[in-house]
């Protein structure tokens, strides 16, 4: 594993003491800062180096979003089949080119990097050197304390051991305690975060149920696993998750998956400060004159006699569906083809209004 892994530890044991010797110029070469820092430093490298896959995570986010419609109608298709339900997702994701698993990729590709610098930081405690931590540079890393811990200290250590390094037991598992809880509270808020704020909850998937089971898995490892790492890996752990956490809300933030919670509360804001533009739509309904409605008019006594006539009863007429009757003139017929009834020899009929 050594062998196989040599090229790594070179890496990271080189970066480590270029930092080393560039803080050296400003703080105390063998105290926790110049140490402390270089790990720091690290940790920058390795995440600037992997923003172009982080880019991938976020797209691979995306895609997930835009695909919850499909995913939701192949769950209600298939509600009563699991199995086929999962044959169909996976074909869904063979066809649109979408990997469920690409959230998961920073944080495997920093496993080994992870690694090193705990052989490193391990080697540093059994007093070995390893690639560039040569003599000089172990003795000044052995000296290095972080507020009162060993760099290469860890919670389980005894009091003989960490006597040697010039540590007390409880200053040392203080502070790594203290690491441990914020590393596992920082990366619980990270998932939180993504899977509350940018996805869509409503639709059950695998992709929400990784998020949800990984929200609660790295923590708990995190904890379980914490009281063996070494306080240097601890300070590059805390220091990944702090720019993780800053990183994400920041894209969140800037740029949300559409129709995520984070989408709707970016476009009130815009809103708000007038910098978003309404849908062609919205502002034609906006603009769109409102039509006022005329109630039905009574029917003239000509248009009821009409009606009566006709064998029909009498109604109100809505004046634009039923034009307006003329007035008979003068001496002119009630009705086409019938006589006036004041001169007919029979005496009309008085109609009951």
């Amino acid at each position: 594993m050594d062998t196989i892994l040599g090229p790594l530890y070179a890496a990271v044991s080189w970066t480590i003491v270029l930092f080393h010797t560039l803080y050296s110029k400003i703080f105390d070469p063998d105290g926790g800062w110049a140490w402390g820092l270089s790990i720091v430093s690290l940790v920058i490298v390795i995440r600037i180096a992997l923003i172009p896959l982080f880019v991938k995570q976020i797209k691979a986010t995306r895609n997930m979003q835009v695909l919850q419609p499909k995913m939701k109608a192949i769950q209600e298709r298939y509600k009563n089949d699991k199995q086929r339900q999962s044959e169909e997702m996976m074909k869904l994701y063979r066809e649109t080119g979408t990997n469920p698993l690409s959230s998961c990729l920073p944080i495997l590709l920093q496993a080994p990097f992870f690694f090193a610098l705990y052989q490193v930081l391990n080697h540093i405690a059994q007093n070995q050197t390893i690639s560039f931590i040569n003599k000089a540079e172990l003795a000044s890393a052995q000296k290095a304390h972080i507020i009162g811990a060993p760099l290469a200290a860890t919670f389980t250590d005894s009091a003989e051991k960490l006597a040697s390094l010039d540590a007390s037991l409880f200053d040392v598992r203080v502070v790594t305690v203290v690491m441990i809880v914020m590393m596992s509270l920082s990366q619980f808020i990270t998932q939180r975060q993504l899977m509350m704020k940018n996805v869509d909850t409503t639709v059950k998937t695998p992709f929400m149920q990784q998020q949800k089971m990984l929200m609660y898995v790295f923590p708990i490892m995190f904890a379980v696993f914490g009281i063996n790492f070494p306080v240097g890996v601890l300070l590059y752990w805390l220091t990944t998750n702090a720019w993780t956490m800053g990183q994400q809300f920041y894209v969140i933030r800037r740029n949300p998956t559409p129709g995520s919670v984070a989408y709707r509360e970016r476009q009130a804001r815009l809103k708000a400060k007038g910098k978003l533009k309404e849908e062609p739509a919205e502002a034609a309904k906006d603009q769109a004159p409102a039509v006022k409605r005329q109630q039905p008019k009574r029917q003239t006594k000509a248009q009821r006699q009409q009606a009566l006539q006709a064998g029909q009863e009498p109604t109100a007429v809505d004046p634009e569906k039923s034009p307006r009757a003329p007035k008979s003139p003068k001496g002119a017929s009630a009705a086409p083809g019938k006589k006036p009834a004041g001169k007919s020899g029979s005496r009309p009929t008085k109609t009951k209004k």
